[in-house]
């Protein structure tokens, strides 16, 4: 091999293990003080390896997969715990606002909620402030913020937000207009359309759940007869 095909494979060797090594400090980050942008992690993992190398930077979906792998190592005694708690706090929330056709999004659809994590629903209302007036009137406090959100690769637009609290978890309400049901917003890891679940699609997912926990647990009772 020659030299400089030597010097290439070992540069790139160098790229990929600073890639994994940055992705799994970044699941760290977010697994353990509660970060939960993939850019912010990504930046302070890097400036905790040293790791300068804009190359050396991992992907979105590759710190997605390093925290999936983090939990699955380190918190599979409480994570998946905590996940069910979050995805049954959603389908009482969306029962609460079906008149809003509640959307369920973010970690706890896709299984990497954990502590942190709070029940973030996309809600619908062409009165974008009907939907804070409705919680105030049952009693919810709420905070209000705004947030950008890109619906499309050249459209970004801010939508209200509404914060509280129920039974110790939080939840973040993003309002949105009926028409944004039509059109999923850009998911930040892929720029890809947003997974979104309604609730019939949740109650499906615990029933899985409870379908999948029984078989195991049927398996390991005969494994010990």
């Amino acid at each position: 091999m020659a030299r400089g095909e030597h010097h290439r494979i070992h540069a790139h060797d160098r790229v990929q293990r600073n890639r994994l090594r940055v992705a799994q400090e970044a699941a760290r980050l977010m697994s353990e003080h509660g970060i939960r942008d993939f850019h912010h992690a990504k930046r302070k993992a890097a400036e905790r390896l040293g790791v300068l190398d804009e190359q050396a930077l991992p992907r979105n979906h590759e710190i997605e997969e390093a925290l999936r792998e983090h939990q699955r190592l380190f918190q599979a005694d409480s994570q998946p715990q905590l996940l069910r708690a979050r995805r049954e706090a959603a389908v009482d929330a969306m029962r609460f606002l079906q008149r809003f056709e509640p959307r369920l999004v973010g970690a706890v659809l896709e299984g990497t909620a954990d502590s942190h994590s709070a029940v973030c629903l996309h809600v619908f209302s062409d009165d974008l402030e009907a939907v804070g007036i409705y919680l105030r009137e049952h009693g919810v406090p709420v905070e209000t913020q705004t947030r950008r959100i890109r619906m499309s690769r050249e459209e970004q637009a801010e939508f209200p937000v509404l914060l509280f609290a129920a039974d110790k978890l939080p939840f973040d309400l993003t309002v949105m207009p009926l028409n944004a049901l039509r059109q999923a917003p850009l998911n930040r890891m892929d720029e890809k359309p947003m997974r979104r679940a309604s609730l019939a699609s949740v109650e499906i997912m615990l029933a899985e759940e409870d379908n999948e926990q029984d078989e195991f647990e049927r398996k390991l009772a005969a494994a010990i007869r």
